[in-house]
């Protein structure tokens, strides 16, 4: 029996900034393009958004998991399950899925001295199974319902679909929404010419 064999299924979230590094990328890009001047840009909605348009995906948060599911089938002939064709396997299988923010469409308003930056609702942004995770074991072989390669990517497809509804409802988005706020606060607070402005940084209300 293999040590995967061994192991239930675990699922994790692990939540990190990711967005550091993207916010030392954007302030190294600002700074080359003010690089020479002698006082500070002036603070303008078309400035700011510029800024938030390069870093175009904010990563914010990541989830790793492991899973494990079971396939199952068996032939129907108009609505009468057919005896003896009942087809299985079991699929164990590591994921990675990633969650942001599309900052190209955040929107900027400067209102005197007071900055209001509204951030799209995080969504997900990647959800990757690599394939040498993939563990397929106690199959069945039934000469009447053979398994066929549709069904592992059929299983693996509506896999992502539930392990994602999942990650949703414990909260993934509203994690990313929360740090992809602060990323843009960090961001946008150590741009030149901002030590002036109250600056308030929100998401849209999810649906």
């Amino acid at each position: 029996m293999s040590r995967r064999e061994e192991r239930k299924p675990r699922k994790h979230l692990l939540l990190k900034f990711a967005a550091a590094c993207i916010v030392l990328c954007g302030m190294f890009l600002f700074g080359i393009r003010v690089a020479g001047r002698e006082k500070a840009p002036e603070i303008t909605s078309d400035l700011l958004g510029e800024q938030l348009r390069m870093v175009q995906e904010l990563v914010s948060v990541e989830y790793h998991y492991t899973n494990m599911g079971k396939f199952e089938n068996q032939v129907d002939f108009y609505g009468w399950k057919v005896p003896f064709t009942t087809k299985s396997f079991l699929v164990s299988y590591d994921g990675e899925i990633k969650a942001g923010v599309d900052l190209s469409g955040a929107v900027v308003e400067v209102d005197g001295e007071t900055v209001k930056v509204t951030l799209p609702a995080a969504e997900i942004l990647s959800h990757e199974i690599p394939e040498d995770s993939i563990e397929v074991f106690d199959e069945s072989h039934n000469i009447f319902n053979p398994i066929k390669i549709k069904d592992y990517t059929g299983f693996t497809q509506s896999e992502k679909l539930a392990v994602e509804q999942r990650a949703e409802e414990n909260g993934l988005l509203s994690a990313a929404d929360e740090k992809a706020r602060a990323a843009v606060e960090s961001l946008l607070t150590l741009l030149p010419g901002m030590d002036g402005y109250a600056l308030t940084v929100s998401s849209v209300p999810r649906g």
